[in-house]
């Protein structure tokens, strides 16, 4: 079977993830129609040979593309463009840019999630609402290790969109990803890892919790709208002591 001629015919530069940047390459190609619908991959050798990558970012670069959707694998033949291929939501931060991009996010996340904390106290099972306690606990549980939380606090957050009974609320928090939590994207700005500051959060955790577990709808919404807008407003300030726009 003939191929289309691809883009990711040159060595990848070392500076950006390898895995990252070779998911990038092939995700223009069968976005822009280089690669069409019902049309096969190149091999594995065939990618190794052009791009002169690993077997295991190959490997990583095809699972990323299938889970995006972007290519179907086929056992012991390859991996095919499907007919409905077409490119991710995906919203990348950075950690050296300015802190513009962090707060954009966090303004987007406003408009979704305050309505998915009303849903999941309304509607939110004795099984899911258990589950969100349980997030919740092992946010407080990460903090007194002295970690970020980073990974717990996203999964807080799922478990709340979980609860609304509408999967496309937590698929809107995946394909954001762990970048809705900014601890992870912004390194070395005062007061972010601090005591006070953990504990502020986690209070305001505890009160879009108490909301949801109490069933009411409202004051689950406003716990959360708090949170977000004193998230937000929080690194603005971060943002003016740092010199960001």
């Amino acid at each position: 079977m003939s191929r289309p001629s691809l883009s990711v015919t040159q060595p990848l530069p070392a500076p950006r993830s390898l895995t990252g940047e070779l998911v990038a390459r092939l995700t223009d190609d069968i976005t822009s129609g280089k690669i069409p619908p019902g049309s096969q991959l190149p091999t594995e050798q065939e990618l190794i040979a052009a791009t002169g990558v690993s077997r295991t970012v190959v490997r990583e670069a095809v699972a990323a593309l299938r889970a995006d959707g972007l290519v179907v694998t086929r056992q012991g033949v390859g991996a095919f463009v499907p007919e409905n291929a077409r490119r991710p939501l995906r919203i990348d931060v950075d950690p050296l840019s300015p802190l513009r991009a962090v707060l954009d996010v966090m303004e987007l996340r406003t408009g979704i999630e305050i309505e998915a904390a009303g849903l999941a106290a309304d509607r939110g099972s004795a099984s899911q609402i258990r589950r969100i306690v349980e997030c919740f606990d092992a946010v407080g549980a990460a903090l007194k290790r002295g970690e970020d939380a980073v990974a717990q606090d996203f999964a807080l957050h799922c478990s709340i969109a979980d609860a609304t009974g509408n999967p496309q609320f937590r698929r809107f928090l995946e394909h954001l990803g762990r970048v809705i939590i900014p601890r992870q994207t912004i390194r070395g700005g005062p007061g972010i890892a601090k005591r006070a500051y953990s504990e502020t959060f986690q209070r305001e955790h505890r009160a879009i919790v108490q909301a949801i577990r109490n069933r009411a709808v409202l004051q689950a919404r406003a716990a959360m709208r708090r949170h977000l807008l004193s998230s937000r407003k929080r690194y603005e300030r971060l943002a003016a002591k740092l010199g960001s726009r």
